[in-house]
Order: structure tokens, then sequence, then C-alpha cells
């Protein structure tokens, strides 16, 4: 009996990059961009409205094969992926919720000659009720046709979107928190015959409703060796939408050695907030030290209580507690 295919969308080239680092979103066979505008070329679409707004704007797409492709097109909303922070949209199928069911583009489908560039308009029609803020969508083109993938039962459907920014005029509330913050060391069991290493997990979550170019560092307190007392933290997504969480996971080669708590501190956008947990992180040998001491010194209040007891009753007098 033959196995249906596996097909997946695949929206590659709609990556973490920051709006001034974006380029026109390219798979290398079709892209698809703003058109220019009459002052400057653009990376995005960068838009501004008042609830119950309804505007338009065109998009090149541009096919440098030397075959004609037929795109199919819709507007998305888009995402952080919680993983990773990268930017996904969702896809034709999916059920869309904030610009993707504002959006329309005026042709579903287009046909690109080979070598060659068509222009398309889209109209946003953002509703009386929309909430103030950013909100993060694209305009989508993907190709119908599936491609082999890397399994004898999958096949790939390739799509390329612009990204959409669109900010609703009303309160701008930035806000951002640090969650679920977990330190996880791993030591040799004799310090220094080994390498140690340690994993910084945390979530970012938006609670603002403006997008976030977050920043974070690590400060370790309390009584340990092996490591600096602050780190800049690198895994943190270039981008973080409103009300998106990104779990960030960072690995952090030299352990500390010791007990006390760990703080991760995040800003953006002036806005701060910060999340701590403790950890104890004792090699055994330092752990077998100290139950050694632990056990001769009871041993010892032992031995002294009995002595003491032993004395009293001979004296007649009461035992010390």
């Amino acid at each position: 009996m033959r196995r249906a295919p596996v097909v997946t969308l695949l929206l590659a080239v709609l990556t973490a990059l920051s709006p001034l680092q974006a380029r026109a979103a390219d798979n290398g066979e079709w892209s698809v961009e703003p058109a220019d505008s009459e002052i400057t070329p653009r990376t995005a679409f960068q838009l501004s409205a008042r609830p119950g707004t309804t505007f338009a704007d065109r998009a090149v797409l541009t096919n440098t094969t030397a075959g004609p492709l037929t795109l199919r097109l819709h507007v998305a909303d888009a995402y952080n992926t919680p993983r990773d922070g990268g930017l996904a949209v969702r896809g034709r199928e999916e059920t869309q919720r904030d610009v993707g069911t504002w959006g329309q583009p005026e042709k579903d489908i287009v046909t690109v000659p080979a070598h060659s560039a068509v222009t398309v308009g889209f109209t946003l029609a953002v509703p009386g009720n929309a909430s103030p803020g950013d909100h993060v969508g694209a305009l989508v083109a993907v190709d119908d046709r599936v491609q082999p993938g890397a399994g004898s039962y999958i096949g790939v459907r390739r799509g390329v979107g612009a990204r959409i920014y669109l900010r609703v005029e009303g309160p701008q509330m930035p806000a951002l928190a640090v969650e679920d913050l977990r330190l996880t060391a791993e030591n040799p069991r004799i310090p220094w015959t080994g390498d140690s290493s340690t994993t910084v997990s945390y979530t970012l979550h938006n609670t603002g409703n403006v997008k976030l170019a977050p920043r974070a560092s690590l400060h370790v307190g309390g009584v340990f060796a092996g490591v600096p007392t602050t780190r800049q933290l690198t895994n943190v997504p270039a981008e973080l939408f409103p009300g998106e969480k990104v779990q960030v996971t960072e690995s952090w080669p030299g352990a500390p050695t010791g007990w006390g708590d760990v703080t991760v501190t995040a800003t953006a956008n002036g806005v701060g907030a910060s999340g701590s947990d403790d950890f104890l992180e004792v090699p055994w040998i330092l752990a077998g030290l100290l139950t050694s001491l632990t056990a001769g010194f009871t041993v010892l209040l032992v031995r002294r209580r009995r002595r003491a007891a032993a004395r009293g009753r001979a004296s007649g007098a009461p035992a010390p507690v």
C-alpha cells in the first residue's frame, strides 16, 4: 500500500533578522519585496494607521528562473518560533487572527514570466477595534508544486514572504518578563581535572504591545569559583513580537562551583526585567569532605554530651541538654 506524502510549507527566507538588516525575501528562484516608494527603497512594509483605516500598497514578485512561475498569494500572521525566536508565518490553510485577517492581495494567483517581475497590489483593512501597538505579518508567495524533500515520503512546498510591520496608533506600552530561569551545571567529579559546562535556560516574554529588540545578561552571586560574575548572553532573539514567548537556551563553559544565585536581566525599549534561580554545585570530593567534617563534628558532640551526662550522674547534678 502506497503511503501518502507529507507536505511541508517551508518559508525559509523569513529569518530572525532585524528590519535594518533585512533584504528582499529571496529563495534563489523568486523574491517578494515592497515596491519602492517615491523617496527610498524599502526592505519591508513599515506601515502606520489609525483603527478603522483601509490602505493599499504594492509588492514586486521577481522570477529569476528560466521558466514561468505560478505563485499563490496570501497575507499571513507572523510570530516568533518558541525555540529559537525566528520569524515564522501561518500557512494559507491555518487560521489567521491578526494581520492575516486584515490583508487581501488583489490577485490570489499570479504567473510571473521567466526572468521577469510583476507588481501586485494588496490592501489592509484595519478594524475599528484593533488594539494599539505593533502587528506583524507578511505577504507570502507560495509555489503550489510539491518538490522532493529529504525522505522518500516527504515533499516540500516552498514559499517566500515580505514582512509587514504595522503600528496601530494609540498608547505604546513596551513591557518584558524573564520567566522559568534554570541553571544546570555539569562539573567533573574531581575539581579542575576536566571540562565543566553550564546550561542557562529561560523564557523571554513580550508582555507589552510593541515589538522589542532585547538584550540579556547573566549575573552570579554567592560563594563560588570558576566563572566570571557577569556574562552577556548571545542567543537572544533579534525581534520579539507582542505577546510572544521564546525559550532561550545557552551553553556556558566553566560551571560555577559553590552555592548562590543566578540572575538574568533583559532590557529593551527602555524597559527591563529579571529572573533569578538558586544553585548548589559542589564536586563530590568537596561534598565528601563536608560530609566527613559534619559527621566528625556530630560524633564529637555526642561524646561530649555522654561525658557530661556521666559526670552529672556522678555528682548528682542534672545532665546538660
